[in-house]
């Protein structure tokens, strides 16, 4: 079943905060649940529908994804004055209180495990979350500083001369790659760590970074004492790469910046069948790889804001990201969960896992959905948000 589009501007053009507002709801209702039905907790499921929750697998930084998605939601309720969800349900800021507290909850009692990117991606979330509790003028400010405390020394060890620099990616030690590297770097450029942030992200660049398509590769590790390079291309490992240089700044940063977001357009995009010059960024299919190209884009949309950037990258960054949320949203379906949703319009919202797929392809009537897929959908459409209200006269 295709959904209408309610979602269109007074001069028609797409109103993407009231579309990022429909995502929010789609999955904080749909996978939003209580951790073992404990009042003031709050965990999304990783599979809908499923009655084994909270039997589930434990997605520890799909949590944390969820987070970073809460928060972008509750900056855009802060400026607009109302709830995604109406008066009667709780904000978005505080669903995202609820979570962090919960994943300490669910992950026994503690927030270190044996990932560092997936403590990192938490990490980053949360410091957001302090900020829009910290704009929103609310009590328990910097009541995540117990998290920080715990984290912080993680990342500490985990990032060593081994391998000449880097971030290892687990507790193993035996890898040290990009998904752990680059949100380290912006989780120590972001806390005052300025010189330890700039190492990791040069030993990236000397170690990791392609030069011939100007992308990162995944990783690298020591086998009978010659360094291994994984090669594989993701889209994600560009995106904390990127919001890591730009928080650094600087003309050596923002050189490399630049020349990120130009490979990116013309290295991970896909094209459809229709003859307009779009540049939408493929998707990365399911699981872990659900939420791949959203968090790239989260970083696109950063750079597309960012006037230390020249104009025409900015100007790329933009399309990409705006480019990639009409096609999800232009792929979307809905499900009725309950016979009176038809009759109002209302119901299930799916996004597909591929930008160019139809959702209704990717997630067939009766199929389970993953939470990955659709928190990536939510953070494109977040990324469109926060574009159209920065350009908006």
């Amino acid at each position: 079943m295709s959904a209408p589009d309610t979602s269109q501007g007074t001069s028609g053009t797409p109103d993407w905060a009231a579309r990022a507002d429909d995502a929010a709801r789609s999955v904080t209702r749909h996978f939003g649940r209580r951790l073992l039905f404990l009042p003031g907790t709050h965990l999304a499921a990783s599979i809908r529908p499923s009655s084994r929750f909270p039997g589930q697998p434990w997605n520890y930084w799909w949590q944390a994804q969820y987070a970073d998605c809460l928060v972008d939601t509750g900056l855009r309720e802060l400026a607009e004055g109302s709830r995604f969800d109406g008066g009667d349900r709780p904000s978005a800021g505080r669903l995202a209180s609820r979570l962090v507290t919960s994943i300490r909850l669910r992950n026994s009692l503690r927030y270190v495990n044996s990932y560092y990117d997936d403590m990192a991606w938490l990490a980053l979330a949360t410091l957001r979350l302090d900020g829009l509790a910290e704009r929103a003028h609310k009590p328990g400010r910097g009541r995540n500083a117990r998290l920080q405390k715990s984290l912080s020394p993680q990342f500490e060890s985990a990032s060593t001369d081994d391998l000449g620099g880097g971030t290892f990616w687990s507790k193993k030690r035996d890898f040290k790659n990009t998904p752990a590297t680059a949100p380290v770097a912006l989780h120590f450029a972001r806390t005052g760590k300025p010189q330890r942030a700039q190492g990791l992200l040069d030993w990236l660049h000397a170690t990791l970074f392609e030069p011939n398509r100007g992308l990162y590769l995944d990783g690298a590790r020591i086998q009978e004492g010659k360094l291994v390079l994984a090669d594989e291309i993701y889209t994600y490992n560009q995106g904390p790469v990127l919001g890591a240089l730009l928080e650094l700044g600087g003309a050596a940063n923002l050189a490399r910046a630049a020349a990120l977001v130009s490979s990116v357009a013309e290295h991970l995009t896909v094209h459809g069948t229709d003859t307009q010059a779009r540049l939408v960024l493929r998707g990365e299919g399911t699981g872990d790889g659900g939420l791949f190209t959203g968090i790239l884009v989260r970083y696109l949309a950063l750079a597309a804001g960012d006037m230390r950037l020249p104009a025409a990258i900015r100007a790329t960054a933009r399309q990409l990201v705006l480019d990639t949320a009409e096609a999800l949203w232009a792929g979307r379906t809905v499900r009725t969960v309950r016979p009176d949703e038809a009759a109002d319009g209302g119901g299930w919202l799916i996004f597909s896992t591929e930008p160019l797929r139809p959702a209704a392809n990717a997630y067939p009537a009766g199929t389970a959905v993953e939470l990955s897929t659709q928190l990536q959908a939510w953070m494109v459409l977040e990324a469109a948000a926060r574009i159209q209200s920065s350009i908006a006269p």
